[in-house]
């Protein structure tokens, strides 16, 4: 064959390729903030406000770099990443189901998901500004913000901190996982849960773990907003090796916001949902791995060494808490014109 008749060919099945590709590739849908901005509802602001980081001193952090909604609701690090790449001093909590929970932080020092949202704003760690002035006076330099809030909140200095923290919180909300082995299993479904994981479920009752971990959260009870459920952690110290390898003490917990005694290591509860899905575990994130963290709290909270049959059913029943994260997109956030971060 000639070489003239090749290139023909190699050309025309090229040409052909390009015709394909074109009639089966879907049409590219732009996106366009200022469409979105007639029916724009309090959970569209908070997410995007969530997403956004601009709210951020440098524009390098955004409430999901830490709470990642595209994943378990944390960052599976130890400690958190800020501004400038400085590292907090505690793990992470996921915000999946946190709407559950009666206080927000470790510590219990936010009464609402509203009072956490204004926290992080003004940490120098976390997203660094000055004050909660800062954070506003940068968005109103943002009009499609301006006519966000105006058009979710109508009235007069629509776009305040209020507003701001009550849009994420609503947003958050919506962050509830269901639908877990264990939630079916619970309401009657008994080929839910395997008979391993129904073995786990009773060794996890018979161990001692729900005299902290009770409830429909695994969190204690439901109290009202505000009231915290706490416990001491570690309670056993002496001769606990857990504690020797992981400087749990090292954190005061409570006390060091409230300065009293009786708080000096109490800490928030945890949820156990998606427990599996949140590594590293505890305050200081030191544990890796999940059956590390039953032997840990098995010694440290109730001073029981546990076997591995034990341990390992404990950890089939826990992975059965895990729960149908809720489908998330990408918010589209209001350009940028004219704006610099700092």
């Amino acid at each position: 064959m000639k070489i003239k008749n090749i290139i023909a060919i190699v050309i025309s099945l090229a040409t052909i390729g390009i015709v394909a590709c074109q009639s089966t590739s879907k049409k590219t849908v732009q996106a366009d903030f200022n469409n979105s901005l007639d029916h724009i509802n309090e959970i569209e602001l908070g997410k995007m406000l969530y997403f956004d980081p601009r709210l951020s001193k440098d524009a390098t952090v955004s409430c999901n770099s830490c709470h990642n909604v595209m994943n378990g609701g944390s960052d599976n690090r130890q400690f958190s990443a800020g501004i400038r790449g400085q590292l907090g001093g505690r793990n992470s909590p996921t915000v999946f189901n946190a709407a559950f929970l009666s206080v927000q932080f470790w510590d219990g020092r936010a009464p609402s998901l509203k009072e956490q949202a204004k926290g992080p704003l003004i940490n120098p760690v976390e997203m660094g500004n000055k004050d909660h002035k800062e954070v506003i006076a940068r968005l109103s330099k943002i009009p499609g913000y301006v006519q966000a809030f105006k058009n979710v909140y109508p009235g007069n200095d629509s776009l305040n901190i209020e507003n701001l923290a009550t849009a994420i919180a609503v947003y958050e909300k919506t962050l509830v996982t269901e639908n877990s082995p264990f939630d079916r299993f619970q309401e009657g479904d008994e080929t839910a849960l395997t008979e391993v994981e129904k073995k786990g479920w009773e060794t996890f009752k018979q161990v001692g773990c729900t005299s902290c971990h009770s409830g429909d959260h695994f969190a204690g009870p439901q109290l009202p907003e505000g009231q915290g459920f706490y416990m001491k952690f570690p309670t056993f110290t002496e001769g606990n090796k857990y504690e020797k390898a992981y400087k749990f003490t090292k954190d005061k917990g409570r006390y060091a916001e409230t300065k009293n005694k009786a708080d000096m290591f109490m800490f928030r509860v945890p949820t156990l949902r998606n427990i599996a899905l949140t590594a590293p575990y505890f305050h200081n994130g030191s544990v890796k791995e999940l059956d590390e963290a039953v032997k840990v709290m098995a010694k440290s909270q109730l001073n029981r060494d546990l076997n591995d049959e034990e341990v390992a059913s404990i950890v089939v029943f826990l992975k059965s808490l895990t729960g149908t994260i809720p489908e998330q997109t990408f918010p589209v956030l209001p350009p940028t014109v004219g704006f610099v971060a700092n």
